[in-house]
């Protein structure tokens, strides 16, 4: 039996494997070269072990802040306008919670496409990203190592005791945060026997090369996945003195830059929207990172100013005390004055990469390819409230089709041309395979989801979605399986229905159409008003339904063939388009079934 890893996970083991070897190789030459006892494993154990417990904190903590503020990142982002500064400060503030500029990037493509976004917004929220991805840093360069064990332990008790969701969320908060602090410290004293260790120490002196500092952490960056992740790496070399501001400097420069190549890989093969966020997410940092390049030694000096002075330390230990809060808060300068710097040229942003990748021509009907998820994004699935708010936007793809199919399919009998109803009919068919293939799509992706941990109301969310989504493509199969049949069995058959039932079933047919556009707008919109409007509907169509079959009974007396053919073709129209409506009716309730507090 084989462990499965997803592109994120081996993206990391690598990584990790990588430091491995790295450390073994180093350490070996060390013993070997100076003759001295170097106890190499225990030092690896512990720097191993130590990266381990640091990078899994980074996750617990990351993870547990999605899931605290699932719904505030939800109202954060219906919030957004079209000035420049608070999209900001929308992409500072969810990006300080989800941890990662690039999936603060892959998100905007979702709200691009669907036009609840404009370009120029998106680039305000990838600058902002950028400063939201410091806010770890700074934590870690409190150094309270010495309450980590302390931490890991509340942590856990809260969140084992506690029958709350929510405040098992902030235990689980604690506990990661903890977690990286305790990883911090073994990493430390793993790495401190290096600091007598002459290879070590004249690796670092090559460091002093900000471009060679930048590259190295660019990769490491890209590998890991989380600029975070790098940064606090460079913290605890820096608590070590194993690198002076200036480097740790340019080491988080070079973070900034390995994140954007996290974000141009899943861009790969979406649309061109995706394509030109990543874009404008490459060009800001890189562009950043040239322009304040010459400036590094400026950058250290006045967040040196800006940062406390150990006056009572000396050597490597005032500069462990000192230069980790620097380059926190050089980081965080570096990021804000950035992005103030080029905010005003959004803009010419958006202008840049509308030329470097232009917007394709959609292809001609004859040539569009099957049909694919637009808003399903996989990097998303690890934060699930954005997630399922991709998947709801999908889902309304579905809901706009299906609507549409009710409103191509002809009158029963219609008195149209008969070329006309059989393209119609057709053309029903191709759109119910494509509810088809994102049916399919959704519950996968919905499935998918459901493996990621899940907050109760997300839980409650996710459930209603797979099954507003069933209830759609039981609609469209009603339309096909059930209304096609009989609407080619009246055309084939040259049935001619009086005018008195035809503006009785034309009437009823109309309202269920509304209906189900009510009910489709409800969820999209997550109107509860519209949901009401569709219950209330119930008692119009009963009536009209009732008008139907007081007609039928008194056109029996006839006796004639046809009209017999007549009738059973009339009922079972009026019983799909009642089961159509019932179907419509389930999905209102739904949406507006309330949440269980959380």
């Amino acid at each position: 039996m084989f462990v499965k890893f997803n592109p994120q996970q081996l993206q990391k083991f690598i990584a990790i494997c990588f430091l491995f070897m790295l450390s073994f190789w180093s350490t070996s030459s060390y013993a070997a070269d100076s003759g001295k006892d170097f106890d190499t494993l225990p030092m690896l154990v512990g720097l191993f072990g130590g990266l381990a417990l640091f990078l899994y904190g980074m996750e617990k903590m990351s993870q547990a802040l999605k899931l605290a503020a699932g719904e505030r990142m939800r109202t954060l982002l219906s919030k957004l306008t079209s000035n420049r500064f608070v999209g900001m400060l929308t992409g500072t503030g969810l990006t300080a919670v989800i941890q990662s500029s690039s999936v603060t990037t892959v998100l905007l493509v979702g709200f691009i496409s669907a036009g609840l976004m404009s370009m120029p917004q998106a680039v305000g929220v990838i600058m902002g990203a950028n400063i939201g991805t410091t806010v770890t840093a700074q934590i870690i360069a409190f150094k309270v190592t010495k309450a980590a064990l302390a931490m890991v332990a509340v942590g856990f008790a809260v969140q084992f005791i506690s029958s709350k969701e929510k405040i098992k969320q902030y235990g689980d908060m604690l506990m990661g945060l903890g977690l990286i602090f305790l990883g911090m410290n073994i990493m430390g004293e793993a790495m401190s026997p290096l600091r007598e260790y002459q290879p070590f120490i004249d690796a670092m002196t090559h460091m002093d090369n900000a471009l060679l500092a930048i590259l190295i952490s660019a990769g490491f960056t890209a590998l890991v996945q989380s600029s975070s992740a790098t940064t606090g790496i460079v913290i605890v070399l820096a608590a070590q003195g194993f690198i002076s501001l200036e480097t740790g400097i340019a080491l988080a420069m070079g973070a900034n830059i390995g994140t954007c190549i996290t974000a141009m890989l899943s861009a790969l093969g979406k649309p061109r929207e995706a394509v030109q966020a990543a874009v404008v997410h490459v060009c800001f940092n890189v562009l950043g990172v040239v322009i304040w390049l010459p400036f590094i030694a400026y950058l250290g000096e006045f967040s040196t100013q800006i940062s406390p002075v150990h006056t009572e330390l000396t050597g490597v230990a005032k500069q462990s005390a000192e230069i980790p809060r620097q380059i926190a808060n050089a980081n965080t300068l570096f990021n804000v004055l950035n992005t103030l710097i080029m905010l005003p040229f959004a803009g010419v942003f958006v202008w840049f990469v509308e030329r470097v990748v232009p917007v394709r021509a959609k292809p001609s009907k004859a040539k569009q390819q099957v049909i694919k998820p637009k808003y399903l994004s996989e990097e998303l699935l690890s934060t699930p409230e954005l997630a399922l708010d991709q998947a709801q936007l999908e889902l309304s793809r579905v809901g706009r089709r299906v609507c549409n199919m009710m409103n191509l399919l002809p009158p029963i009998a219609s008195h149209d041309a008969a070329d006309k109803v059989r393209k119609q009919l057709k053309q029903i068919e191709t759109i119910e395979e494509e509810v088809d293939t994102l049916h399919a799509n959704i519950l996968s992706y919905l499935g998918r989801l459901r493996l990621e941990p899940l907050s109760d109301s997300q839980s409650q969310r996710q459930i209603k979605l797979v099954s507003i989504t069933d209830q759609l493509e039981s609609i469209a199969d009603l339309v096909v399986d059930s209304l096609l049949p009989l609407a080619y069995r009246a055309l084939n058959t040259n049935l001619t229905i009086s005018p008195k039932m035809r503006n009785t079933l034309d009437t009823a047919q109309e309202r269920v159409n509304q209906a189900l556009l009510d009910c489709v707008n409800a969820v999209r919109r997550e109107d509860a008003a519209l949901a009401e409007q569709v219950l209330h509907a119930k008692r119009e169509l009963n009536s009209l339904l009732e008008t139907v079959l007081t007609h039928q009974a008194e056109r029996l007396s006839e006796g004639d063939e046809l009209r017999l053919k007549l009738f059973r073709v009339e009922m079972e129209w009026v019983d799909s388009l009642k089961r159509i409506y019932t179907l419509s009716k389930r999905i209102a309730k739904l949406q507006l079934r309330k949440r269980e507090p959380k």
